[in-house]
């Protein structure tokens, strides 16, 4: 019987705002935060088999010997409501290379359809209440960030339901 791991591979929010995101996040009530570190999604949750693994860590090698870092802005907040009860902070700058960065990882071995058509941002309120998206959509309107992406990590998620990082990759 097979092994099976769900990873995924994101881009983390670095110091002082990760931390400070996640704690917006706990201050909303949503219960997956202090289960998901801040981040923005590069590969969404995708179950391999524990065998296949080395070679999902040496596509992420290729992969980052083949881009180059780049500039993140966030600035804002956004919702995916009504179709999906989410709030996020948004990125502002550097939306297109972290799309052709999460098209050359989303190939072979971690080839996978999405359910939504790619958006980076990182999610501050999911699965709540109405009255809680809204006041986490106002509350963190003001909020901005600025920082260098020059790497992404493999997560995983634990039987616990903790998301780990197992692994960064440095861009060029």
């Amino acid at each position: 019987m097979a092994l099976l791991r769900t990873v995924g591979v994101a881009i983390p929010i670095p110091e002082p705002y990760g931390a400070e995101l996640q704690r917006r996040r706990e201050s909303f009530g949503d219960p997956l935060a202090l289960k998901i570190p801040s981040h923005i999604t590069l590969v969404p949750p995708t179950v391999v088999d524990a065998a296949d693994l080395p070679g999902v860590l040496d596509h992420l090698a290729e992969v980052a010997g083949t881009v180059e870092g780049f500039r993140i802005r966030l600035r804002g907040t956004g919702t995916f409501r009504p179709v999906s009860p989410v709030v996020f902070v948004s990125v502002v700058e550097g939306i297109s290379p972290c799309g052709l960065l999460q098209e050359k990882l989303r190939r072979a071995p971690l080839e996978r359809e999405l359910v939504f058509p790619y958006h980076p941002h990182v999610t501050v309120a999911h699965n709540l209440d109405d009255v809680t998206l809204d006041r986490a959509f106002k509350e963190l309107a003001g909020f901005h960030a600025a920082f260098d992406a020059d790497g992404f990590s493999l997560y995983e998620h634990g039987s616990d339901g903790v998301w780990r990082p197992q692994r960064t990759f440095g861009l060029i």
